[in-house]
């Protein structure tokens, strides 16, 4: 008999979330009895969930359910003490089962009466014969008979499948708080949002104690005036001019000083605390909204056996560090990476059983699945024991792919080969396979990684197997950051990533191929200036100027800025419309001031700085010789980032405030390239490249157009005038800055200029 309907429906919940979490054990014990580890205990757990899942099903009125649990205990019972394979096989099946049977009719529908015939017809062909078993069993209910409370459960909270799949289905991922009677169930986007309200206190709390500081030092000036008005009242007391007003005047003041001092001291003493408070409480905040990363870990042992058994291999997987905590964000752009990782190690990189044992190892593959917190990171390695990857193999397949030249592939390290297996459409593969192969697995892996501020790493020895390692921040929501300044503006970059910061003197800068970089802890690492890659200005103007060294996975780059501002916890906000798609920004963060502070991607910048520091961006650098660029914009702010970003290039340019005055500039002579924006008064710029191409003094000279208009009939009315390039501001970057300019003057030799 099932419980009351009124009662039944309100345990739903709580029943569908207990009952993936038994599936998920039984899966688990499973796993251990196929490879034999465990001893006892694995049987005996499973056989205790089976037997408590089979009464809650038929307490809740799952009658079909509860039919399929109890066909696999006696199929259990049959098996003894060690189930056979095909056994084993048949109980994950039936586990397969469990949870699409809590969204289908009580009696479970016509598909269930087959499984459990199928359960019962291998239990009887397993069964040691033993009359007892069958005389102490109890009977199979029937799987239509429904108790008369059952209602069709409600198809408003269906939990998806726990089961990781490789062909694109995502295992579930659901906060679960913990079993004990005290806990509650708390809706993340919930948490979230007091997060928020948490990070907003905090960064009030700063402004407090900036607040307290001001009033201290307010008061310390009340303090040196008081002073002064003291040994002013004794010096008319020495010169016969004191009397009573004097008297009531010092006291006062000594009065007021000393009530002033004690309420800034309490006052500052209260702030303190409500700071602490607030820190203490967004800590704990961002605590509580991390979600152990089992939800995802779970099903991988299961999927990566399943998988295994499709290619006619064996693989033992397990999986350390569930219980680590991460934020939600991370969570759920976790698996994919997971799940191509998984794929690859399986299929590229375990061998098939009869290799295995030729080679003098298991049958069986190793595959482990380990995470665990590396301070403010959170570190996931998918390690296996299989054939490796080879540098060698890689570097043929580079060049097989047309990806490099000879010499180019000889010159990499084995590290730089390796990381080759991250390339867009990279495969070592001659011809692509069902499971991967295809090119679409790690490049998806480090894009998805480094979007969220991680970065990936690959460690291979031929024969022994390989390591993937995934770093990523722990939560979003507050992150430490080194906060550094261009001109007026304030920056932040990861502090976890900042190795340290100091001067940066010309003479430890070294030119290599034309690229400058610097030599740091036994590595050389390429020089980037901040303010000229985010188009702000020329760079800094200190003689040694201050350098922010960062690190990310095997990479790194000295970012050059303008000053520092120290390091602070910030409640990280996600980039509204107006920063949506800035390229290198990932959020932004309120200061105790009242500015905001743009926080940088460090693989971004790292980035950046390889491109810009690639042997063949060096090559092209070689090529390229400095321009002479005439500059044509009214818009004092926009001329300012277009020079810096043109002087950053290496160019020399010459700015003109409209096309009148730009056109006299050019007849003045020496200009090797006119860039010219289009709205502009006095003389427009299809105006201006209109006079330019009529003149035959300046047929010649490369015009590019760079304007806020970007709609095809305004790059056709650039075109039509004359103009040999069309960009638009919004889109612009260094890169397609100086492509631009590299194809109009071949390579900076100023075809064309002004003669």
């Amino acid at each position: 008999m099932g419980v009351a309907e009124e009662i039944r429906q309100k345990l739903l919940p709580r029943f569908r979330e207990t009952t993936t979490d038994r599936v998920e054990r039984l899966s688990a014990g499973l796993l251990q009895l196929e490879q034999g580890a465990g001893g006892a205990e694995p049987l005996a757990e499973v056989t205790r969930e089976l037997h408590t899942l089979k009464g809650e099903a038929s307490m809740m009125g799952f009658a079909g359910l509860a039919a399929l649990v109890h066909a696999a205990e006696d199929l259990l019972r049959a098996a003894g003490p060690t189930p056979g394979r095909a056994d084993l096989q048949a109980l994950l099946e039936a586990c397969d089962a469990v949870l699409p049977l809590l969204e289908q009719p009580a009696d479970g529908g016509p598909g269930v009466a087959a499984l459990v015939e199928r359960l019962q017809a291998r239990g009887a062909e397993g069964a040691t014969g033993d009359p007892t078993s069958a005389a102490t069993s109890t009977p199979t209910p029937t799987p239509t008979a429904t108790p008369t409370s059952t209602a069709t459960p409600a198809a408003t909270s269906t939990p998806p499948s726990t089961r990781p799949s490789f062909h694109g289905a995502r295992p579930r991922l659901e906060l679960r708080g913990d079993r004990a009677t005290s806990s509650i169930r708390v809706d993340v986007d919930r948490l979230d949002e007091i997060a928020a309200v948490a990070g907003d206190l905090l960064v009030e709390g700063a402004r407090a104690l900036r607040r307290a500081r001001d009033l201290a030092g307010l008061f310390a000036r009340w303090n040196r005036l008081s002073d002064r008005m003291v040994a002013l009242a004794e010096q008319l007391r020495r010169d016969g001019r004191g009397g009573r007003p004097v008297e009531q005047l010092e006291g006062d003041v000594h009065l007021l000083r000393s009530d002033t001092f004690r309420f800034v001291r309490g006052h500052t003493e209260a702030v303190q605390g409500a700071q602490a408070q607030f820190s203490r409480m967004a800590e704990r905040v961002g605590s509580a909204r991390l979600i152990p990363l089992s939800g995802v870990l779970a099903p991988f042992p299961r999927a990566a056996r399943d998988l295994a058994r499709e290619l006619g291999k064996e693989v033992e997987c397990t999986v350390q560090g569930g219980e680590t905590g991460v934020d939600k964000a991370i969570l759920l752009s976790l698996n994919d990476p997971l799940v191509h990782l998984v794929r690859n190690a399986v299929d590229h990189g375990l061998e098939t059983p009869g290799v295995r044992e030729a080679a003098g190892k298991p049958r069986a593959g190793r595959l482990t699945i380990s995470a665990h917190a590396d301070g403010d990171l959170l570190a996931v390695v998918v390690q296996d024991d299989g054939r490796g990857v080879d540098p060698d193999a890689v570097r043929a397949a580079a060049l097989r792919k047309g990806l490099m030249g000879e010499q180019q592939a000889a010159a990499l390290s084995g590290r730089a080969a390796l990381d080759l297996l991250f390339a867009p459409g990279f495969s070592t593969r001659e011809a692509a396979g069902e499971t991967s192969g295809r090119g679409v697995g790690l490049d998806v892996v480090r894009k998805r990684v480094t979007a969220l501020g991680g970065s990936v790493t690959v460690e291979s020895e031929p024969g022994r197997g390989a390591r993937f390692t995934l770093r990523m921040p722990q939560s979003l929501s507050l992150m430490k950051v080194l906060l550094v300044r261009i001109d007026d503006d304030v920056y932040g970059l990861p502090a976890v990533d900042v190795d340290a910061v100091g001067r940066l003197d010309p003479k430890d800068v070294a030119e290599v191929a034309g690229i400058r970089a610097v030599r740091y802890r036994g590595r050389l690492l390429p020089v980037v200036a901040l303010g000229p890659l985010l188009s702000l200005n020329g760079g800094p103007r200190h003689p040694r100027p201050t350098v922010a060294y960062v690190l990310h996975g095997s990479e790194g780059a000295a970012v050059v800025v303008d000053g520092m501002y120290g390091e602070r916890e910030v409640a990280v906000k996600a980039p509204g419309a107006f920063l949506k798609g800035m390229r290198y920004v990932t959020g932004a963060a309120a200061l105790e001031d009242g500015r905001v502070a743009l926080l940088l991607s460090t693989p971004d910048l790292v980035g950046a700085a390889r491109r810009l520091a690639s042997p063949g961006a060096g090559r092209d650098r070689d090529r390229r010789r400095r321009l002479r660029v005439l500059l044509v914009d009214d818009s004092a702010i926009a001329r300012e980032a277009e020079a810096a970003l043109l002087r950053s290039l290496g160019h020399d340019v010459e700015e003109a405030v409209d096309g009148e005055q730009a056109w006299q500039r050019l007849l003045g002579g020496g200009v090797q390239v006119l860039v010219t924006d289009v709205q502009m008064p006095v003389l427009d710029g299809i105006d201006l490249t209109r006079r330019v191409r009529a003149t035959a003094r300046f047929t010649k000279l490369p015009v590019l157009i760079l304007s806020s208009l970007s709609a095809p009939e305004e790059r056709r009315r650039g075109v039509d005038a004359g103009a040999d390039a069309y960009l638009v501001k919004g889109e612009l970057d260094p890169e397609a800055l100086a492509a631009a300019l590299d194809r109009l003057c071949g390579g900076g030799g100023g075809g064309g200029g002004a003669r």
